[in-house]
């Protein structure tokens, strides 16, 4: 069986970001900044470098700023070439993608991620896909999270999960892995279970915002089952593909952060700061005044 390069992916980006507010009034959360780039540059940016083509972003009813972000900005290009600042051009130029690489579908109704995630079936069609959920940061220039998965899929075909290890207090927070057998940094998925409760976890290896799935999750989907939370859940329907087609997670090796949440989306900042030339030395010296 041939086993085509994945040219799609899905941005769930409908969510009202209710934790940052009263920024989010104004500002939808995956344009908040990680020192001068937006969340959502950071997963486009990572799509990119997996080989993704064609972005699909899931909006809702207030997000025309993130249409705006990746439209061209034609007076402020003028105003920088009059200006002679390239510099600035050569930024800009990195928000811009080709004409007709980017299409937006609205989710009407916050019913969860599997929802999110079935709006976008028709741009989809018959080939498998990724999904990125901006609000994981999910760190490691040398080697991207969905680049990784991509490589993995390749091999092996099926269904492909980005995992982490997460602490015993925290699993009943993430869709966790039931395992099977383990070849380095790839598990076989055995199970899938959506925020277990306390003590009844399969096992400490928690979905991670990134998926790359075959397009029979969106059949699944279509039945519109309600889980957690009373909303369709991604992971119930990842579920229903184990034994059916290939299933396998693949651990993170980089840095993660949760953006969905302040703490997190604070020490990314100061994290991915500390890595410029431009930012970092000062970042330091300030933390270093910190230190008592």
């Amino acid at each position: 069986m041939t086993i085509r390069p994945v040219k799609t992916a899905v941005f769930p980006v409908g969510g009202q970001g209710t934790r940052f507010l009263p920024a989010t009034k104004a500002v939808p959360k995956e344009l908040l900044p990680v020192v001068d780039r937006p969340l959502l540059q950071y997963a486009v940016d990572e799509a990119l470098a997996a080989g993704i083509e064609r972005m699909v972003f899931v909006t809702a009813r207030g997000k025309n700023a993130l249409e705006d972000y990746f439209d061209v900005a034609g007076e402020l290009v003028a105003s920088l070439k009059a200006k002679g600042k390239t510099a600035e051009l050569a930024v800009l130029e990195t928000t811009q993608l080709s004409p007709g690489q980017i299409a937006y579908v609205r989710q009407q109704e916050p019913a969860g991620l599997g929802h999110a995630v079935w709006c976008a079936r028709h741009i989809v069609g018959d080939d498998a896909f990724a999904v990125l959920l901006p609000d994981e940061l999910l760190w490691n220039p040398a080697n991207p999270a969905l680049a990784a998965m991509h490589d993995v899929y390749r091999q092996r075909g099926g269904n492909v999960i980005s995992v982490l290890e997460v602490p015993d207090e925290h699993t009943n927070r993430y869709g966790i892995v039931t395992p099977g057998a383990i070849d380095g940094l790839v598990t076989e998925v055995k199970g899938l279970v959506e925020k277990p409760k306390a003590g009844t976890a399969p096992s400490r290896l928690a979905a991670i915002g990134r998926y790359i799935l075959q397009p029979e999750v969106m059949t699944i989907l279509s039945a519109g089952k309600r889980g957690a939370g009373n909303e369709i859940q991604l992971t119930d329907a990842m579920a229903e593909l184990i034994g059916v087609q290939p299933f396998h997670a693949l651990t993170f090796t980089g840095t993660r952060f949760d953006c969905g949440d302040k703490a997190g989306h604070i020490t990314a900042n100061i994290a991915l700061a500390l890595e410029r030339d431009d930012v970092g030395p000062a970042v330091r010296e300030w933390l270093k005044a910190q230190v008592i």
